[in-house]
């Protein structure tokens, strides 16, 4: 499997060597004979992919140019709306639920006749870290079926590490993106907050909520990015890119400064670490500086996150009542009862334990203690990035303290599960860019990810980091699941 997977194929469709649909029809054929034990996507669109690459053909035989991203087969998480198409986060409380509109990453990719394959499985309603509170069962990890793909954005993750799609849109709210393409071992960019449209997305949380791409290579993130960062006045948080980075991945990394924070490796397993304090040293050879320093305020990032996240999980999730869309149950005797059952019966059990939490926290004489000190201590977690940004150019630390978990481990303790964002949930809390890439393997087989991350709207350079380490690093750290379209 090629690592640059956009490019490649696209070269090969601009050169005629095969048609869109062939290379479609091959995908669709991959998936019809590994997702059914990878569990990456949970709706198929064949027809649309099909009509999308009949389209693609024609303007080939005109001897018209490809847009980036035409004809590329991908895949979305199944939180993005698409209008006419199936979109239910991985609810029951939305089975059947067809978007009337579609969200604006949709619209973009789109517009470049992208080739939709299918909805990807998620973690329901985008709450969980494994994918495994799916309604319809979680997405596998394409190394190694007996574990998870990652979550939330487990699915997409899963179907571009297997080569189930070329790539895909997630959605990041406290290292969805992140998580899942450290445990396949491909890339994951959660972009600036007000960077890419949320208009679309399914909400969790407001104000951590952030689209962003998973591929097999910074290239692709960057080529992907570039087409879905457009400033959207139906959002009023989208502010857009500031530059184009796919450009611009040519960095020159003599006398960049890097920061890494102690508290990030705090209880991360010895391999994870040794891992990461290896692709530090492939910096210190491209002419980087490394520096350590102590960031305090990261300690307080798992509750404020948790707090201010279920908070907003429990207002965003107020409007599933069983009586504008979705699932209804089916015997009730009025309109209370109604409400309490469909919301009952709908929602899983973790999408209720957030609930519950999130309206603990903002009841009466529990506001001040607990939502009011989390939203203070948010402030003083974005001085802390503020302050390091005024000394290092990125930062870097571990994506996940582990490898991917084994099946159903999360079902034993949701805490310990909570445990495993300490590194991602900084990023959401500050709004900040942050991307994931392989940096090696565990002791377990299993792959490694390294976070790079980013002052606000720095894409540019944080993509172009990431691809000078990529390139340097080769094959070393870049595993192929063997599944899938290996072209």
């Amino acid at each position: 499997m090629e690592r640059n997977q956009i490019q490649y194929l696209g070269s090969l469709l601009r050169r005629r060597e095969l048609s869109c649909r062939e290379l479609t029809l091959m995908y669709l054929r991959a998936i019809e004979a590994e997702n059914p034990a990878l569990q990456a996507l949970v709706h198929l669109t064949p027809d649309t992919a099909l009509a999308c690459a009949d389209a693609v053909d024609r303007k080939i035989a005109a001897g018209e140019p490809l847009q980036p991203l035409e004809g590329i087969p991908m895949v979305l998480k199944d939180n993005i709306s698409t209008r006419g198409l199936e979109t239910t986060c991985c609810s029951k409380i939305l089975s059947g639920y067809q978007p009337i509109y579609d969200a604006t990453v949709w619209e973009l990719l789109k517009a470049q006749n992208a080739v939709l394959l299918g909805k990807a499985n998620m973690d329901e309603f985008a709450m969980g870290s494994s994918c495994e509170t799916s309604c319809f069962g979680g997405a596998k990890n394409p190394h190694n079926p007996e574990r998870v793909a990652g979550g939330s954005s487990g699915g997409t993750a899963s179907a571009v590490g297997g080569g189930l799609a070329a790539y895909g849109l997630g959605s990041d709210t406290g290292g969805s993106i992140r998580q899942p393409a450290s445990f396949c071992g491909i890339v994951g960019l959660k972009p600036t907050y007000g960077a890419v449209s949320r208009y679309g997305l399914i909400a969790y949380a407001s104000s951590f909520d952030q689209i962003g791409p998973i591929t097999t290579s910074v290239e692709d993130a960057a080529l992907v990015y570039d087409a879905i960062s457009v400033r959207d006045r139906r959002d009023a948080t989208s502010r857009g890119q500031t530059a184009p980075t796919a450009a611009t991945l040519d960095l020159d990394l003599r006398g960049l400064k890097i920061g890494v924070a102690e508290e990030y490796f705090t209880g991360i397993r010895e391999d994870v670490r040794s891992a990461v304090l290896q692709a530090l040293d492939v910096y210190r050879s491209l002419g980087a500086t490394v520096t350590w320093f102590q960031m305090p305020a990261l300690q307080y990032a798992l509750p404020v996150y948790y707090i201010l996240a279920c908070a907003e999980a429990s207002s965003n999730l107020g409007r599933y009542d069983g009586i504008r869309y979705g699932y209804q149950t089916p015997h009730y005797t009025g309109t209370h009862e109604m409400m309490c059952k469909t919301r009952s019966e709908g929602f899983g059990a973790e999408v209720k334990r957030r609930i519950l939490l999130g309206t603990y926290v903002l009841s009466a004489g529990y506001y001040d203690a607990y939502y009011k000190k989390a939203q203070n201590l948010r402030g003083a977690i974005v001085s802390a990035f503020d302050e390091a940004f005024s000394h290092y150019d990125l930062l870097v630390a571990p994506t996940v303290p582990t490898t991917a978990f084994p099946l159903h481990f999360t079902q034993q303790d949701p805490v310990e599960t909570y445990q495993t964002d300490v590194c991602t949930v900084p990023v959401n809390i500050a709004g900040l860019p942050g991307i994931s890439l392989p940096c090696g393997t565990g002791t377990d087989g299993m792959p490694i990810g390294m976070q790079l991350i980013g002052a606000a709207f720095s894409e540019a350079r944080l993509l172009g980091a990431a691809y000078q380490y990529e390139r340097a690093a080769g094959d070393r750290v870049f595993q192929k699941s063997g599944l899938g379209v290996q072209l």
